[in-house]
């Protein structure tokens, strides 16, 4: 089974007030996430995960496997996140060894959710 890797486009980062005209931060980091996505890791955008006030964010999911939402990140953050959802892609259960997640994995995860039966 492919994880997905789904990223708000369009979250607006640490810059609430960001110029109209320029992409989102979110819309910007799923352009890096997309030119190199992990085997076994799709990459899915979607227009909100409802963490607004937690700059960008992602979540990783698949079928029988816990889910987390990730937030705090920005577009320099993607070869983390890229790291981290070919570790969770990886895994049998979605639970990644706490010593082999990147960092903003560790640090920045807003929700952990159970897989469904």
């Amino acid at each position: 089974m492919r994880a997905v890797l789904h990223v708000c486009t369009t979250c607006r980062g640490a810059l609430p007030d960001a110029d109209p005209d320029q992409p989102r931060p979110g819309a910007r980091l799923l352009d890096l996430l997309s030119r190199t996505a992990p085997d076994g890791v799709e990459i899915r955008p979607v227009e909100c995960l409802s963490a607004c006030s937690q700059g960008c964010s992602v979540a990783l999911s698949a079928p029988g496997k816990w889910s987390y939402v990730y937030g705090r990140l920005t577009p320099d953050d993607a070869a983390d996140i890229l790291s981290g959802a070919r570790a969770y892609a990886g895994t049998a259960d979605g639970i990644v060894p706490w010593r082999e997640r990147p960092a903003i994995f560790r640090k920045q995860s807003l929700a952990r959710i159970p897989p469904q039966e």
